[in-house]
């Protein structure tokens, strides 16, 4: 697996895991909680979409 492909898979993951966080929290009764870090999951893609953009292989 080259290092780009690993780049993509870990935001990937870290956003999934986000989501899935989000969920939890919130159907665990702490409804804020629960969208504070749902609204991480678009923030991690957008951050590994920017990092990922410059390079060119």
């Amino acid at each position: 697996m080259s290092r780009k492909q690993l780049a993509k898979w870990l935001y990937v993951v870290a956003a999934g895991a986000s989501f899935l966080l989000s969920v939890s929290l919130w159907f665990s009764g702490s409804k804020e909680q629960g969208a504070f870090v749902g609204l991480w999951v678009p923030s991690i893609l957008s951050f590994g979409t920017l990092m990922m953009g410059g390079r060119h292989e």
